[in-house]
């Protein structure tokens, strides 16, 4: 869709023979241009044009001037009918027309000539437009009537002539129109538009179209010139003109006297201008419709006659852009621009052709093969270099660029321009070249996507147009219609994205053009024949004139297509020096014609509010304000921005290519070329050969090579990269500024990868100019990136620059930290190549460059120096510079001495030596139990050479159990060289270090051991401790220095109350804090020490620490281990107690707290001084506990004494238990068969581990059922051991001492004997496994003491022996209480106090009915009031029962409560009494009375059962009835 104020216009001829264009023109311009057409395209949908320019001219050709009252005859040719996006400047004060079209059609109308026989070439009005002025019908019948027909026989088409219409004028269709003016104060005025029939009643009755009636002159131009024909258009429009717009000299001075009473109301007259612009639009489209349609029949045609003889494509070309020219005329610029695009492939297929064939005339006519003008200037670039007599440096250069060189003949600096040349009369006159057609075609490209693009410098041309036009009103006369706002419209940034596309495309195909244009026109004049060798003064200037071209183009389109709506960030540059710059880029008018005693230079100070412009050196392009650099980013993105920035930053880039390219000839390096690490691989094949040539030709073509050097600037056009190409800061400045132009825009565009290449472009111009604090700055940001999208190779390079600059900065941190990057990245490539040489044998893969190793040799050394200086340490990850670290076979262990080493090799990827200081390895346990960490120094320092190395690190603690290596540490002066892994994540089989840190140590047998264990002898009531056995083995200890620390929370060792066990050794010091000092201890000795302990919480375990550090005659070693203990107790006890009166039964029932039965040898109850206990005879038997049969202990407890009980007095009872446990007995026979069978050499070395390794076999394994078993049998199978015999049970054990078989062989063999030899292990008593313990029991104390019983008189007593319903029964209630089990520590207070007591009997309500004294107190004195021992008293109460119902009934239940007083606040704490119930358990029969029951078996009774009818009583003997 056409935008507003498009340059899109069409010519309409109007003839004014009655000189009133001047008064319709103020009402006619201000309704232009034309809006909101609509056409109906022949071969495809409605097309919109909203916007159409007219073009208003005289029939002399020329527009009629707005100030002068008639049109001029001569025509004006003005620079506002260009049509390529920007102005043509005027050289010489001349203005030059912008199209040849409008030259060629002027002359050829002012010199009276026939139009063109080529259709295209022609600018016809669409519409004529006849002015009539008629003031009466008098004069219209006499004069008016004649001249309209005169006028239309004339300039009417032949297809409303009497001619017959043909093709050649189809393609110059038009349409015409009458305007009736009508002046004020005529009789013309004074008439209606209409008469009162109405128009088309009149037309409809009318019999004869020239007859004479009283219809108005609207009617009568309308019945004699309209068509009769329904379908035909309305040709005749009326404008009246109002009083105030007539000149006075124009005006009639008499109205004519016919009284109509009609006056023209405004909405009349806004009618009719309304109906005048629907009648322009109507026609304008007719005639448009009809040219279209005849284009495109002949187009057509021309097209099948494509493979016919004599079948011209310039012909063709002219025809279809002719039908492209009508499109863009009327706004349609869409398909204008398809047209153009069609036969730009259509010229690319007509050279192919001829090409193909090599006969030109016979596929589309022959083209020129050379451009006569760019010859021209080749040749006189060819002369300034010297080419002809072969001595440039004798001959003056000629200077092209001087201002004193005529220009008229080309534009330096708009080279792509559709008026530069006649391109189209060329074109006619098959008098074009390839160059020549390609620059033409894109050029009207560029302008027709200039226009849709809504470019700023097309809407200027338009708006000055509009301006004019409005100014033109006479002063004086306002317009019918208001002027049109002028609104600023937002360009279309994906069209201005299109044309920096299509540049990008054009560039190089037309360069090639360019260079085939001038080498067909000059080789064989300037070039040997004979020779394959160009001319080098000719190959200059070819380079020259290209690239001046190349980067002329760039540099045009990118000033066409620079917009605001591009928010540019500010410059990245700086100013190296801080000073400002001696000069800026040259401007506008030095550019065009620029002055050689100018050098270039860019404001790089990101502070000033201007950054260094774009080229903005072109007519009709805008400067780059200050604006563009700061414009803020808007929330959303505009359509196409992206795109747009993308593109221009690519134009930016081919500029400064063609400028990279001209300056490598003079040696001006970017930078990369000098870079110091090249991608040379030293171990490619084809690098150590060079290709010769066999008939020795090679030396000829070296020679002429070496002297065919010529280096010039004749041929370069371009302002700008001639001033860069005079000198070298020129040069690297315009290059700085073009890269950092592409920079900026590659970040609008979000171009990430774009964007760090041009910073690493930067950084290494920078770096080759020695300015080293820019260039690190740019390294710092680019050198990640392309390491992390594997630019293995470029990122090498760029931190070996960098480097450098840090280096020179004296940055020492950050020369450190790069500079071990950049080892590593080396190191990494180098690992790659050892991996593809490892490979190769297996995949053939094609060959990778790596870098030489030469550019960072003693690279390392510089490091290593300047990090001693820093104050931290620098850290770097082992696996970056080491590769294939691995354990070199199993750890090796030292006679006599306690300690074991272990070997690990690794590959060096440095190019240097390296100097280890010291090193260290980490062991971290993977299993529960023992030591968690150790840690393995070398002893002393090595050096590792590029390639494999080995290292020997060494333990001087030795351990048991699975490890892990999961920490690795070198340290070169102060670089720290690190490796750390969690030691439960699982190892890769890609690793390159440590791939398999899995290692099996063992301690040898004959060294330090330490055992701890619970104490055998436990008492409840006391704290436990736990035993430690410290076995010297073959170490005779100078000094000795034991700590045990707590590894479990809560819990704490009393290391004051420690006590040695066996023999004493003497401290050094003092013990502290679990630390304690030894002095000389011999070898083969043995300590054993007691540490008694508590616990905040019960736990099942607890974990102690032990470290031994000691010393020996040849050094220091470290024993430390982490021992879990079990301490939970092994059997669990409960007691019932039964209270009588004179003794307390307790029943201890006996069970296993683990799943292992229990052997209980002994138990027993220890008196104490209050009470003491009976058993019955001891049998001396061992009870087996199992865990679902416990064991049952009774035991009679009775009072001593009845002494009065202290503080002091031990009233606590101690049950002893000697037990073991079946598990512990196994396992302490398995362990002393293991001990004694393994005591010969080699096995002995490994008796701990072995016996350690089926110790823990034997608890994991054994299940609840086997252990049942063996404590039933006594005896236990020894299958546990099966799993220990698979093959990796004892792998990395190494070598057997004294033998080559390797250990797990021989230990695995071993077991597979001694299980052959003892399938079956008896079970024994092991005194090691006995244990003894101590359990307090405790008499609770109980103040009173009741016993109660019911009395009921024997059957003797009674009156009947039987005991019947309702029958009464006398009882006595016996109350006895005693004080025997009062054994509460006091001052006799107690147990001397009297207590007050009630009793109350009571039975079920069914069951019995209690009589006498059911309620009662009774008083329990003390025991100095009473004559008994213990205070024993009773009381007999009688009572009287009678049973309710038959059966066994149980005794009633008597209640004993205390009575307290509310005054003796100390009964608040002697509340508590037993009572012994001596009537539990026994039963009173009781029988029916009745003799006789009638009964009815129906469900009649209570609750639907018997119902009970008669009854009669037995009979008693003295029976007393109530």
């Amino acid at each position: 869709m056409e935008r507003a104020f498009s340059t899109s216009k069409v010519t309409v001829e109007y003839y004014d023979p009655h000189d009133v264009y001047k008064l319709i023109q103020p009402g006619l311009v201000p309704r232009l241009p034309l809006r909101n057409l609509h056409w109906q395209s022949h071969a495809g949908p409605l097309r919109s044009i909203d916007t159409l320019h007219i073009e208003l001219t005289s029939p002399g050709g020329d527009p009629a001037p707005p100030g002068s009252p008639t049109a001029s005859l001569r025509r004006t040719l003005s620079a506002s009918t260009k049509d390529d996006g920007f102005q043509t400047q005027s050289l010489g004060g001349k203005s030059v027309s912008s199209d040849p079209a409008d030259i060629s059609t002027a002359i050829a109308r002012q010199s009276g000539t026939r139009r063109h026989q080529i259709p295209g070439l022609r600018r016809t009005p669409y519409l004529k437009v006849l002015l009539v002025r008629c003031d009466d019908n008098d004069i219209y019948k006499s004069q008016t009537r004649a001249e309209i027909r005169e006028w239309l026989k004339e300039h009417t088409p032949p297809s409303q002539s009497t001619r017959k219409a043909n093709t050649q004028e189809n393609h110059d269709a038009f349409e015409w129109l009458i305007v009736h003016a009508v002046i004020p104060n005529t009789a013309a005025a004074n008439q209606p538009r209409v008469s009162g029939k109405g128009p088309d009643t009149a037309e409809k009755s009318r019999t004869s179209r020239w007859g004479s009636g009283s219809s108005t002159l609207l009617e009568k131009l309308r019945s004699d010139f309209n068509s009769s024909s329904k379908s035909s258009a309305d040709r005749i429009a009326q404008i009246r003109i109002g009083i105030n717009d007539v000149p006075y000299d124009i005006l009639p001075r008499v109205a004519p006297a016919i009284p109509t009473g009609y006056s023209e109301s405004r909405q009349d007259a806004e009618n009719a201008w309304e109906d005048l612009i629907g009648k322009f639009k109507e026609l304008i489209l007719s005639s448009f419709d009809m040219r279209v349609g005849q284009y495109e029949e002949d187009i057509k045609e021309k097209d099948s006659q494509r493979a016919l003889p004599g079948w011209n494509f310039c012909t063709f070309f002219i025809l279809k852009e002719g039908l492209a020219r009508g499109f863009e005329s009327v706004g349609l610029v869409e398909d204008a621009l398809v047209g153009y695009d069609e036969l730009s492939v259509g010229l690319d297929t007509v050279i192919q052709e001829q090409a193909a064939s090599g006969d030109p005339q016979t596929h589309g006519g022959s083209l020129l093969s050379h451009t006569e003008d760019l010859v021209k200037r080749a040749e006189a670039a060819v002369q300034a270099l010297g080419a002809e007599n072969g001595s440039p440096e004798d001959e003056e250069p000629v200077d092209l660029q001087a201002t004193d060189v005529p220009k008229t003949d080309k534009f330096d600096d708009i080279p792509i321009s559709s008026t530069k040349k006649p391109y189209r009369e060329m074109i006619v006159a098959n008098n074009v070249s390839v160059y020549d057609f390609r620059c033409y075609i894109f050029a009207r490209q560029i302008s027709l996507l200039l226009r849709l693009g809504n470019a700023w410098s097309t809407r200027e041309e338009l708006l000055a147009k509009l301006r004019e036009q409005q100014e033109s009103v006479l002063h004086g006369v306002a317009p019918r219609a208001p002027a049109p706002k002028q609104t600023e419209e937002a360009e279309n940034l994906s069209m201005l994205a299109e044309i920096c596309r299509r540049t990008l495309e054009f560039i190089p195909a037309v360069s090639q053009v360019m260079r085939t244009d001038i080498m067909s026109a000059l080789n064989t004049k300037y070039s040997d024949a004979s020779s394959a060798i160009l001319n080098p003064a000719l190959a200059e200037t070819i380079d020259n004139l290209v690239a001046s071209f190349a980067f002329s183009v760039a540099q045009q389109i990118l000033a066409q297509t620079s917009t605001k709506a591009l928010p540019i960030p500010p410059s990245t540059l700086t100013n190296a020096d801080a000073q400002e710059p001696k000069a800026s880029i040259p401007e506008l008018k030095t550019m065009m014609h620029p002055a050689r005693n100018s050098s270039l230079s860019v404001r790089t100070n990101t502070t000033s509010t201007r950054p260094p412009p774009s080229p903005g050196i072109f007519p009709g392009a805008r400067r780059p304000s200050a604006e563009e650099a700061t414009a803020p980013n808007s929330q959303f993105l505009k359509a196409g921005l992206e795109e747009l920035a993308a593109r221009r930053a690519e134009l930016y880039a081919l500029s400064r290519n063609v400028l990279q390219g001209s300056g490598k000839k003079r040696g001006w390096d970017s930078g990369w070329t000098s870079a110091p690490v090249l991608g040379a691989s030293e171990n490619s094949e084809t690098d150590a050969f060079e290709e010769i040539d066999l008939d020795g030709e090679d030396d000829q073509l070296k020679t002429e090579d070496s002297a065919a050097v010529c280096v010039g600037l004749a041929g370069i056009e371009n302002a700008l990269l001639y001033a860069a190409l005079d000198n070298r800061e020129d040069f690297y400045r315009l290059y700085e500024t073009l890269t950092d132009k592409a920079l900026r825009h590659y970040t609008v565009a979000n171009h990430t990868h774009a964007v760090k290449t041009s910073m690493a472009d930067l950084g290494v111009l920078k770096y080759h100019l020695g300015e080293f604090s820019p260039a690190a700055s740019f390294f710092y940001m680019t050198t990640p990136f392309f390491g992390e999208n594997s630019w293995s190779i470029l990122e090498l390079s760029m931190l070996v620059m960098y480097s450098h600059c840090l280096r020179e900065l004296q940055r020492k941190d950050e020369f450190v930290r790069v500079g071990l990057k950049l080892l590593t990245k080396a190191a990494a490539a180098e690992n790659e190549r050892l991996s593809q040489k490892t490979s190769s044998s297996i995949v053939h893969r094609p060959d990778i460059a790596y870098p030489e190793k030469s550019a960072i040799n003693g690279f390392l050394n510089e490091i290593l120096s300047v990090a001693a200086t820093l104050s931290s340490e620098v850290k770097v990850p082992l696996n970056h510079l080491f590769t294939q670290v691995e354990v070199d076979g199993p750890p090796q262990y030292h006679e006599g001495r306690d300690r074991f080493s272990l070997t690990i090799k690794l590959r060096s990827l440095l190019v240097d030596e390296v100097k280890v200081e010291k090193a260290s390895l980490r062991l971290c346990r993977t299993t529960q139990g023992g030591t968690k960490e150790i840690t393995l120094h070398t002893s002393e320092g090595s050096i590792l050479k590029p390639g494999l190395n080995k290292l020997l690190f060494i333990s001087t603690t030795n351990v048991s159990g699975h490890y892990r290596i999961d920490k690795a540490d070198i340290v070169c002066d102060n670089v720290h060289l690190h490796w750390e892994r969690d030691v439960n994540q699982v190892p890769s089989k890609t690793a390159h270090v440590f791939r398999v840190p899995d290692l099996q140590l063992y301690r040898p047998a004959g060294g330090l051991q330490c055992r701890l264990m619970a104490a055998r002898d436990i008492q409840l009531d006391k704290n436990n401790s736990v035993d430690l056995e410290v076995s010297t083995g073959w170490n005779s200890i100078t000094s000795c220095e034991l700590s045990v620390k707590p590894a479990t929370g809560g819990l704490r060792i009393t290391s004051k109350e420690a006590e040695f066990l066996g023999p004493s050794f003497g401290y050094e010091r003092p013990p502290e804090a679990g630390l304690f000092k030894f002095g000389v201890i011999p070898e083969s000795s043995s300590i054993k020490m007691r540490f008694p302990y508590t616990i905040e919480q019960d736990v099942p375990n607890i974990s102690v620490k032990v470290e031994v550090t000691y010393t020996t005659e040849d050094s220091t070693y470290h024993h430390s281990s982490v021992s879990s203990i079990p301490i939970a107790l092994a059997l669990g006890v409960n007691v019932q107690d039964v209270f009588k009166d004179k003794a307390l039964f307790s029943r201890f029932s006996v069970s296993t707290a683990s799943s292992s039965p229990l052997r209980l040898f002994e138990a027993k109850l220890m008196d104490s001084d209050v009470f003491q206990s009976h058993s019955a005879s001891s049998t001396h038997k061992v009870i087996t506990v199992f865990p679902k049969q416990p064991a049952s202990l009774l035991y009679k407890i009775t009072r001593r004494s009845a002494d009065v009980i202290t503080a002091k007095t031990l009233r606590t009872l101690y049950l002893k238990l000697e037990y073991s446990v079946l598990l512990d007995e196994i396992i302490a026979l398995v362990e002393e068969t293991l001990t004694e069978a393994t005591k010969e050499f080699p096995l002995a070395t490994f008796s701990s581990f072995l016996v350690g390794r089926v110790l823990a076999e034997i608890r994991s394994s054994l299940s609840n059922y086997e252990l049942e078993r063996a404590a039933l049998l006594s005896e236990v199978p020894t299958a546990f051991i099966t799993p220990l015999l698979s093959e990796t049970a004892f792998a990395g054990l190494g070598i057997a001492p004294g033998t080559e078989e390797d250990a797990s062989v021989t230990i695995k063999t071993f077991l597979k004997q001694w299980q052959a030899t003892n399938p079956k292990l008896a079970i024994k008593e092991m005194d090691w496994a006995r244990r003894t313990i101590l359990i307090p029991v405790d008499v609770p104390s109980i103040p009173v003491f009741h016993s109660i019983d019911i009395q009921i008189p024997p059957p003797e007593k009674r009156t009947s022996e039987t005991i019947a319903i309702n029958q009464l029964l006398p009882a006595n209630l016996r109350l006895r209480w005693t004080r025997i089990w009062d054994t509460a520590v006091s001052d006799g207070k107690s147990i001397n106090k009297d207590y007050e007591f009630s009793y109350e009997v009571t039975g079920l309500p069914e069951t019995w009915l209690v009589g006498g004294r059911r309620r009662g107190h009774f008083r329990s004195l003390g025991v100095d009031k009473t004559d008994t021992k213990f205070g024993e008293s009773e009381l007999h109460v009688p009572v009287l029962l009678v049973p309710l119902r038959e059966g066994r009934l149980p005794y009633p239940n008597v209640e004993i409560r205390e009575v307290k007083e509310e005054t003796d606040e100390s009964a608040q704490g002697h509340g508590h009494h037993e009572i012994d119930y001596q009537n539990i358990g026994e039963t009173v029969r009781v029988v029916s009375d009745l003799q006789r029951v009638t009964l009815s078996l129906d469900a009649s009774g209570p609750n639907g059962g018997p119902l009970v009818l008669e009854s009669e009583r037995r009979e008693f003997s003295h029976r007393i009835l109530l």
